[in-house]
């Protein structure tokens, strides 16, 4: 077989013959939500939409434990006798414990959950990309699809690599990989990211304080770990505006504080639990190992003790210099793409695509949501988001030019 350029004259037309079925996939993904691992029907309409277009698949993967789960790999050959390098695609599944407030005929109709976060629209969008892309008769690379559980909270990317998302599960290795996510900050038409960080690393943390429990009448017989838990509230601050590099980024948050059952006794233990959002691997584990020491000490100088528990998030998003350059060309000749814009400085926020850009090169990006720049369009992680189905073609046409490039 010759190889043929990539004729891609067509390709709009390709994604607007398809669009409806597109929105209407996203509308009953946005209705039916299911959290982190438990994506059950939301992986079993994936499966159906990919027997439909003769994609091969394999499901069941990224679950807690190996071989188990709700993730899907697929896999388009390429059409050439000399393919190019795997492409991966990348759309996230899961939805968020939130209560959604709007009157959308779409809108969710499992109480107390919802596509608060656009992966709805994500998974629409790569499930668009893929009826394109198998539409079309010159492929020059092999392209696999990544439908991933569990981003919130879960780790869905890590466990996917486990299991061989990466690796060559379906198809050949991936050589290089990306993503997107609607940004409700920018307006639609808009295609940005920047190479490096672009999203943070993102621990938490459980701290206890043992103190000696006393009437509050007494408290000269006792070690009141209140007093310590405000101390520590009040120095940690000094971490990131004493202890961090002024041009560095560190978000150190204590959220919850947990202690006493009276008003008149001194209780003998408080708990705090907190975030640490950092941009680099080095502040990352200086500004624990600070954070630890500042939470020993003050608890010890007031006579309690005290011990912290962290939990590992999701590493720094960090962008390849070079994909991040191939994902603003291709922005650039994308015929629905308005303006590129470069990210200035990286969102504090966290995303486990991270865990792909660790293994192969990788450039996360986002899409605009925003119907223009004087209306105010819902936050994520919001009740009242709803993916913006105006933007659907430019990121379906994104996935489809990354994959073909």
């Amino acid at each position: 077989m010759t190889t043929t350029p990539t004729d891609l004259t067509n390709l709009n037309d390709l994604i607007t013959s398809s669009l409806d079925d597109t929105i209407a996939i996203r509308r009953d993904l946005h209705a039916h939500p299911e959290i982190k691992f438990k994506e059950s029907r939301t992986s079993k309409v994936i499966q159906q939409h990919l027997s439909d277009l003769g994609i091969e698949f394999k499901a069941n993967i990224g679950g807690k434990d190996p071989n188990t789960g709700t993730g899907v790999v697929a896999h388009l050959p390429a059409t050439t006798d000399k393919p190019g390098p795997c492409i991966g695609l990348r759309a996230d599944i899961d939805a968020l414990p939130i209560t959604e407030i709007s009157d959308l005929p779409h809108k969710s109709t499992h109480e107390g959950t919802m596509h608060a976060c656009g992966h709805d629209g994500h998974t629409a969008i790569l499930l668009g990309a893929a009826k394109v892309l198998s539409s079309m008769e010159h492929r020059p690379n092999p392209i696999t699809f990544v439908f991933q559980p569990a981003e919130e909270g879960g780790a869905g990317a890590e466990k996917l690599i486990r299991d061989g998302a990466l690796d060559g599960l379906i198809g050949p290795p991936i050589t290089k990989m990306f993503g997107l996510h609607g940004w409700p900050d920018e307006t639609l038409g808009t295609i940005s990211t920047r190479p490096g960080p672009l999203l943070a690393a993102t621990d938490t943390f459980t701290i206890t304080i043992n103190g000696t429990q006393a009437h509050a009448a007494y408290p000269h017989l006792g070690n009141d770990p209140i007093v310590a838990a405000a101390q520590i509230v009040n120095s940690a601050q000094s971490i990131v505006s004493r202890s961090t590099k002024p041009t560095d980024s560190v978000v150190l948050s204590i959220t919850t504080i947990h202690a006493g059952t009276a008003f008149n006794i001194i209780p003998g233990a408080a708990i705090m639990q907190g975030t640490l959002r950092t941009l680099s691997d080095t502040t990352r584990s200086d500004t624990k190992a600070r954070f630890t020491k500042l939470i020993e000490s003050t608890a010890a100088a007031l006579g309690c003790s005290a011990s912290i528990e962290w939990f590992p998030g999701y590493p720094v998003t960090q962008n390849d210099p070079q994909q991040t350059e191939h994902v603003f060309e291709i922005a650039q000749s994308a015929g629905g793409c308005e303006q590129t814009k470069l990210v200035e400085e990286p969102t504090l926020g966290g995303e486990d695509f991270s865990f792909y850009a660790q293994k192969v090169p990788s450039c996360f990006f986002f899409l605009g949501l925003a119907l223009d720049e004087q209306t105010p369009f819902p936050g994520l992680h919001t009740p009242s988001f709803d993916f913006n189905d105006q933007s659907i073609p430019l990121g379906v046409e994104m996935m489809c030019r990354l994959a073909l490039s």
